[in-house]
């Protein structure tokens, strides 16, 4: 099956092409770049000579939708909501790794993300892709909205504890921490090598514009209307994202149980790893995979839970859980390309 990305030359991009480049069932069709179209994508990436020898394209939705038979739109926000209509009106499939398809609502989109919404239709088709909660309507969907980096890791993190109707749900903080890579390709003083090493800093406190899209999915799981304090902190590391998340609890409960709760709940999910007791997982320990590795303690002193979530980013944040949603969308085995292991150290 022949994939086109959208957005070349972003790092979620270029993340879809090393995943493509192995899957047995995907190959590489059109790379699109209006902003470079002609330039070999080599010229912008090196490491792909010889490997990826084609040059960059411009937006056709004809000629993508006559050559090739899945899209993935890696594009800034505000753009995917113009170009994902065009090609689903060519009736080919189509994964927006974006946030313009995410939030049900325009209302709300228009104000965390600061751009025109996509049309009502749209947003009603498109069927949100976390890939362990919503398998089924995966498998039915020719429209997936790729969810956020943070809002995988916060929700796989929070959802088992929730749903178990253990946790005070009033009570949710988040304290979350990314690498570099986040913030994209593009020059600015966030990513700037000076302003970043040897620097830790948090950002758009109370206005993140994840927080609308972790409290959708929270609440449509636990029946409740869910809020949450979301806390973002950039670190000065190229990959990886870690989600540490306080719940109250409304009853004792040990350790123990706790990861037994876990466990039986992602029981059918290779891509989540829940630690044993005491061992807490790290960024580097899922690097380069499509893994979210879950470490949980309970305090007994105060009853809280602490949860451990971390993914990589670029993979189960982005371009993994978009090739283990093209899996489920068309029947193959959701690991099929994603069997990498974690790059250590």
């Amino acid at each position: 099956m022949k994939a086109a990305i959208i957005g070349g030359t972003g790092y979620g991009s270029i993340e879809l092409v090393r995943l493509i480049n192995k899957h047995p069932y995907l190959e590489i069709g059109s790379v699109v770049s209006n902003s470079q179209a002609g330039v070999q994508f080599s010229d912008v990436y090196p490491h792909l000579s010889n490997i990826v020898v084609q040059p960059l394209e411009k937006f056709d939705a004809n000629r993508l939708s006559e050559e090739n038979e899945i899209v993935f739109l890696a594009t800034p926000s505000g753009v995917s909501s113009k170009l994902a209509p065009e090609l689903l009106e060519k009736g080919i499939k189509c994964i927006d790794l974006s946030g313009d398809f995410r939030l049900r609502s325009g209302v709300e989109y228009e104000t965390w993300y600061k751009h025109t919404p996509p049309e009502e239709k749209y947003l009603k088709q498109a069927v949100y892709g976390l890939s362990e909660i919503y398998k089924e309507e995966i498998r039915d969907s020719n429209f997936i909205a790729n969810p956020g980096c943070y809002p995988t890791a916060t929700n796989l993190g929070l959802l088992p504890i929730l749903k178990s109707k253990l946790a005070d749900e009033a009570f949710i903080i988040i304290d979350a921490k990314s690498g570099v890579s986040g913030a994209g390709r593009g020059q600015s003083l966030t990513s700037h090598y000076s302003e970043m090493n040897e620097n830790f800093k948090a950002y758009k406190l109370g206005k993140h514009q994840h927080i609308p899209e972790i409290e959708q999915v929270l609440s449509d799981e636990s029946g409740n209307s869910i809020t949450v304090t979301f806390t973002t902190h950039l670190v000065p590391m190229t990959r990886g994202i870690m989600c540490t998340m306080y719940v109250n609890l409304k009853e004792k409960i040990s350790t123990n149980k706790v990861i037994d709760l876990y466990k039986q709940f992602y029981q059918e999910s290779h891509f989540i790893r829940i630690r044993p007791e005491g061992n807490i997982p790290s960024t580097k320990e899922v690097m380069g995979s499509n893994f979210c590795d879950i470490g949980l303690h309970v305090d007994e002193r105060t009853n809280r839970l602490t949860v451990i979530s971390v993914i990589d980013n670029l993979v189960k944040g982005a371009a993994g859980q978009a090739i283990q949603n093209a899996n489920l969308m068309n029947g193959w085995d959701e690991q099929t390309g994603l069997t990498d292991l974690p790059m250590y150290p």
